[in-house]
C-alpha cells in the first residue's frame, strides 16, 4: 500500500479537501448538482496557539480549494457556519477552526445552536499537549481529579460527534464518522475534532487511498409499511386535520409533495419558525405560522384539530403552546420525522423516515381520502380575520414606528427570492407573524436555541451560500447588536452584501414584556430601567459606519422605505437603524409555560400564577 507522509493536521486538510456531493440546492429547493461540489466549503478561523503553527500552515496553501476566512469572535464566525449550512439545507458544511482555552470555549455556544437546530458543523480547536511534559500551558484548565479533561470535554454536550486525537492515526477513523454523522439526516449536528498541539504537528504514514475524492449523497431514510399503515388509518378518521410542516420539510426537499398532498386533500397547513415559507401567504390551504408566535388562525385551527399531521418538527414548547394548543382531548399526533426520538415524542403514532419518501407512501396509503370542506372554509375564514388584523397593524397611525409596520415595509419592497436573517428578541414573533414569504426556503429565524448574536454572523454566512442572485436582510435588536456586531467588518472586509435592519426599541423590550405580563415590576431589561448613571441610546449608524458598512439612522416608516430601497441598490453592506415603539407588539400566539412564581409579595404576580396553573390543565400529558 502506497504511502505519505503527513502531519495529522495535513492529512486533516488534505481529506477534507477529497469529500465532494452531488446533492445541492437551487432556487430554495433541493436539487442534484450537474457538477461535484466539495462538500466543505470553507473554514472560518481565528488563529492562535493550538492552531496556527500547524493548522494554519496545512490551510494555508489550499485556499482555492478550501478557503478561510478570518473571524473576528469564535462564536460568531461558528454561528456564520451554522447559517450557511441551513442557507444550503445541510448540503455542505463550514470549518469552524480556534486556539486553545477560550477560542476554543468561545464556540460552545455555536455549537449548542447547531445540535439544536440539527445543523451540520466541524469544530476543531487545538488541545493541550498530550505528552504533558510542559503543563500548565497558557489558557489550559486544570482539572484537579481527571488530567485528561480539558476545555474540549465542554463541546460534549453539544455536539453530534466527538472525539479528541490523540494519535495522528486516528483520523483514519474518526473523520469519515464525523463526516457520516454530519450528513445523516436522522444525526445530523455538529462534529467536534479536539486537535492537540503536539499531535497536530506529529507526522505518519497515511495511505494514499484515505485521500482518494469520494462522493457522497444525502441518505433518504424509508419508512416502515407498518407505521405507514397505521398513520394512514389515523389521517383517514380525520373530520379536523391539520399539517404542522417544520424544518425537516425544507431539508428533505418534501415542500412540493407535502403543498399537493394538503391540497389534494383539503388539509390546512401551519408551519413552524423552522418550517417558515413552505408555502405563500397566499395558498389556499395555509392557515398561518403555528404556536406561542403563531397567528390566531394556525392556533384556531390547531386547537380545534382531531389528528395533527407533524411533518419534519421536533415539536419545541413555542410550537405547541407548552403542550396546551390542542384542546381536543382525544386529539391523535401523527409525527413523520427521519428522527427516532423526535417522530416518537407524546404517544405520536410514528413515521421514522425521510419526510419527501414518508409523505410519498402516506399519500398512496391514503387511497381516497379527503377531509371535510369545512376544513378549509374555516381556514380561509380565520386567516381572512388574521390578515386584516395585521393590514391595521401595518397601516396604524402611530408615534412611533412599530415593528409590524418596518416588518411590512421590507415585505413590500424586497424581492422575491431575498433571504431573511433573525434571532432571538422581539423580532422572531413579528417576523413569524407579519412575514409573508415570497419564496420557498427564503427564511432563517434562529430559534431552535433562540441565540442572541446570531444574526449579524448568519448573516454574514447566509450571504456565502445564498450568493449574488439575492439580498441576504438580517433583521437585529438593539440588544442583539450589543451582544456581538463584529461580523459587520467581516462583511465588508470579505465582500459579502447583506442589509442589516436594527430595530432599536431601548433595550430587551420583548423580554420586559414577558416580565410585565407575568406580574412583575419593569426591572433591569429597559435600559431605562437598568440600573445606570449615564442614561443614553448609542449611535449605532455611527457605529456600524466605524465597521465600513453604509449606515444610516431614519425616524419614520417613509425615511425607512426611501433608505431601503438605497440599500438594495447599493453594493455594499448597509445598516438602517430605527427607533420601535417598545411597548407596540403584534399580538396572537397563545400560551406558554413559564416559571411564574407560586409565593410572592405581588398581587399581580399572584394572579399570573393562578392563570397559569388554570392554563397548564389543558396540557397534553406526554412522555
Amino acid at each position: 500500500m502506497k504511502t505519505v507522509r503527513l502531519t495529522a493536521a495535513q492529512a486533516l486538510v488534505r481529506w477534507l479537501t477529497a469529500q465532494y456531493t452531488t446533492d445541492g440546492v437551487a432556487g430554495g429547493r433541493v436539487t442534484t448538482l450537474q457538477t461535484e461540489e466539495r462538500v466543505f466549503a470553507g473554514v472560518f478561523g481565528i488563529f492562535g496557539h493550538g492552531n496556527v503553527v500547524a493548522l494554519a500552515e496545512a490551510l494555508e496553501p489550499v485556499q482555492d480549494e478550501l478557503p478561510t476566512w478570518r473571524g473576528h469572535n469564535e462564536q460568531s464566525m461558528a454561528l456564520a457556519g451554522v447559517a450557511y449550512a441551513k442557507a444550503m439545507l445541510r448540503r455542505r458544511i463550514m470549518v469552524a477552526t480556534s486556539s486553545v482555552g477560550p477560542g476554543s470555549t468561545n464556540m460552545v455556544t455555536a455549537a449548542a445552536v447547531a445540535h439544536a437546530n440539527r445543523l451540520p458543523l466541524l469544530l476543531i480547536s487545538g488541545d493541550s499537549f498530550q505528552h504533558r511534559l510542559v503543563d500548565p500551558v497558557l489558557q489550559q484548565v486544570e482539572h484537579f481529579a481527571d488530567p485528561t479533561i480539558t476545555v474540549s470535554d465542554t463541546f460534549k454536550p453539544v455536539t453530534r460527534y466527538w472525539d479528541r486525537i490523540t494519535r495522528p492515526e486516528q483520523l483514519l477513523s474518526s473523520l469519515p464518522q464525523a463526516l457520516a454523522t454530519m450528513l445523516d439526516p436522522a444525526d445530523c449536528g455538529p462534529a467536534y475534532l479536539g486537535l492537540p498541539q503536539d499531535i497536530a504537528a506529529e507526522a505518519y504514514d497515511f495511505p494514499e487511498v484515505f485521500f482518494e475524492p469520494r462522493v457522497h449523497h444525502i441518505r433518504r431514510h424509508g419508512p416502515d409499511p407498518r407505521e405507514i399503515a397505521q398513520a394512514a388509518q389515523a389521517i383517514r378518521s380525520a373530520q379536523r386535520p391539520v399539517i404542522i410542516s417544520g424544518g425537516g420539510v425544507h431539508y428533505s426537499g418534501a415542500v412540493d409533495t407535502l403543498t399537493r398532498i394538503a391540497e389534494e386533500r383539503g388539509i390546512p397547513i401551519t408551519e413552524t419558525v423552522a418550517g417558515k415559507a413552505t408555502v405563500f401567504a397566499d395558498h389556499p390551504n395555509f392557515a398561518g405560522p403555528i404556536g406561542v408566535t403563531g397567528s390566531t388562525s394556525a392556533n384556531a385551527i390547531a386547537e380545534d384539530a382531531d389528528v395533527v399531521i407533524a411533518v419534519g418538527t421536533r415539536l419545541q414548547d413555542f410550537t405547541t403552546g407548552s403542550w396546551s394548543l390542542f384542546r381536543d382531548p382525544d386529539m391523535t399526533l401523527v409525527s413523520v420525522n427521519v428522527g427516532r426520538f423526535d417522530a416518537t415524542k407524546h404517544r405520536a403514532v410514528s413515521v421514522v423516515g425521510d419526510a419527501e419518501v414518508s409523505l410519498t407512501a402516506l399519500d398512496e396509503a391514503l387511497g381516497e381520502y379527503r377531509a371535510p370542506a369545512a376544513c378549509l372554509e374555516r381556514t380561509a375564514e380565520v386567516r381572512q380575520e388574521w390578515y386584516g388584523y395585521l393590514d391595521r397593524l401595518s397601516t396604524a397611525d402611530t408615534d412611533v414606528p412599530t415593528y409590524a409596520q418596518v416588518v411590512r415595509a421590507v415585505n413590500d419592497l424586497c424581492d422575491p427570492d431575498d433571504y431573511q436573517v433573525a434571532a432571538a428578541g422581539g423580532l422572531p414573533g413579528e417576523l413569524n407573524m407579519g412575514w409573508h414569504a415570497k419564496s420557498v426556503h427564503s427564511f432563517d429565524c434562529e430559534y431552535g436555541y433562540s441565540c442572541m448574536g446570531y444574526e449579524v454572523a448568519g448573516a454574514w454566512g447566509a450571504k456565502m451560500a445564498v450568493g449574488d442572485d439575492a439580498d441576504v436582510i438580517c433583521w437585529v435588536g438593539d440588544g442583539s447588536w450589543m451582544m456581538m456586531n463584529s461580523d459587520i467588518y467581516a462583511q465588508v472586509f470579505t465582500g459579502h452584501k447583506v442589509i442589516t435592519i436594527l430595530c432599536d426599541n431601548g433595550g430587551f423590550a420583548v423580554i420586559n414584556r414577558l416580565q410585565t405580563n407575568t406580574g412583575g415590576e419593569e426591572f433591569n431589561n429597559l435600559l431605562r430601567t437598568a440600573r445606570h448613571e449615564k442614561l443614553f441610546r448609542v449611535d449605532f449608524a455611527a457605529h456600524a459606519a466605524a465597521m465600513g458598512a453604509n449606515a444610516e439612522k431614519v425616524g419614520s416608516v417613509e425615511e425607512f422605505r426611501a433608505a431601503f430601497t438605497r440599500a438594495k441598490e447599493a453594493a455594499e453592506s448597509t445598516v438602517i437603524v430605527i427607533e420601535v415603539d417598545e411597548y407596540a407588539w403584534t399580538e396572537g400566539g397563545t400560551w406558554w409555560e413559564v416559571g411564574i412564581p407560586e409565593v410572592s409579595q405581588r398581587d399581580a404576580v399572584r394572579v399570573a400564577r393562578a392563570e397559569q396553573d388554570a392554563e397548564r390543565k389543558h396540557q397534553r400529558r406526554g412522555v
